[in-house]
């Protein structure tokens, strides 16, 4: 359970990070300006790239020696925790960031630790009890131990708490970064990496919340229903083709159709698995674009102007020079303008 716990957070941190280096690329107006040309080329404007995470442009903005980008800023307090309260310049907070989080992840491992003592104990108990009446044929005169079974339901809350006051410490070095641009896209991508609908509300767009939300719950209990039933029948299926005969007799159903009810509620599973991921990157995707396009106005006022021009030929790439025979002059057209 902890290994599956353990790779869901691993794979929702990458995600964050994806979210994090990637929101400063969507929709630049460098991306509709790029031109293909060798280097040196005199005649156009190289190429250019931006680079992705740089340590030696996040270390200047945690001394103050520089501005960064809310993603580099985002990506850098993922790995090290506080970063954001640096340069952000609240150092007040990072007592209140470290403190909590080693508080409640030191005390949630102890006792964490002290469950699998527990069980242990338990376990090498049920070992010499099984030896003991082999050997002499009598019950085993200790008591068994006991499974510290509140140790463990502590130390998970505990964890969780840890790992609520790290969600929170992104979400605040998130808010308090300063920018003159509202709404800046890159928060409201990362608001709803973080908490799904947030970037909507970020954005002005209250109305998309219930959508989001709706689907992300009806996805989630989807997935939560097809995975009781898809490990029911995986249950049943091993009882039915068990070589004991007491275990397979005691089946309602036979093999052939537990593994069919299997197979059906496991690929409804996945369904809902990829319906769940597909509803919360559209969320995150639409604050990302809506907040970009948050000034783009399309009005009723459409406007046609019609009038005449002249044409002067763009002769820097042109493939031969003008003669007597050949002249490239300029020409008398008509200019049709559209304004909306």
């Amino acid at each position: 359970m902890r290994r599956r716990i353990t790779r869901y957070i691993s794979v929702f941190i990458v995600f964050l990070i994806g979210f994090a280096v990637e929101g400063n690329a969507q929709f630049k107006e460098e991306a509709f300006q790029q031109t293909y040309n060798e280097k040196g080329d005199s005649t156009a404007v190289a190429d250019t790239a931006d680079k992705l995470f740089s340590f030696k442009e996040w270390g200047r903005g945690l001394a103050h020696k520089q501005e960064i980008k809310i993603g580099t800023m985002f990506a850098g307090s993922v790995f090290a925790p506080g970063t954001a309260q640096i340069y952000n310049k609240d150092y007040w907070k990072l007592p209140i960031v470290y403190g909590s989080i080693g508080a409640l992840a030191g005390t949630g491992g102890y006792y964490l630790h002290r469950y699998n003592k527990s069980r242990k104990a338990y376990q090498a108990f049920e070992s010499e009890k099984l030896a003991y009446e082999t050997d002499f044929g009598a019950p085993y005169p200790h008591p068994a131990p006991v499974i510290d079974n509140r140790a463990k339901t502590t130390g998970t809350w505990l964890l969780a708490g840890a790992g609520l006051m790290y969600w929170g410490s992104l979400l605040d070095g998130v808010i308090s970064y300063k920018s003159d641009t509202d709404p800046l896209p890159g928060r409201a991508t990362i608001y709803s990496a973080l908490l799904p609908g947030l970037g909507q509300i970020y954005n002005g767009e209250l109305f998309k919340v219930p959508i989001y939300w709706g689907g992300l719950l009806i996805s989630t209990h989807l997935l939560i229903n097809y995975n009781t039933n898809y490990m029911r029948f995986k249950r049943i299926h091993n009882e039915a083709t068990s070589t004991d005969p007491e275990v397979s007799a005691s089946v309602p159903i036979n093999g052939e159709t537990a593994k069919w009810y299997r197979d059906v509620y496991r690929r409804y599973r996945d369904y809902s698995i990829v319906a769940t991921v597909l509803v919360y990157l559209l969320q995150v995707i639409d604050a990302n674009v809506f907040a970009y396009m948050h000034d783009f106005e399309v009005t009723d006022d459409i406007t046609m102007n019609i009038e005449p021009a002249l044409i002067s030929p763009y002769n820097e790439y042109a493939m031969h020079t003008p003669t007597v025979m050949n002249p490239m002059n300029n020409a008398v057209g008509m200019r049709v303008g559209i304004r909306f």
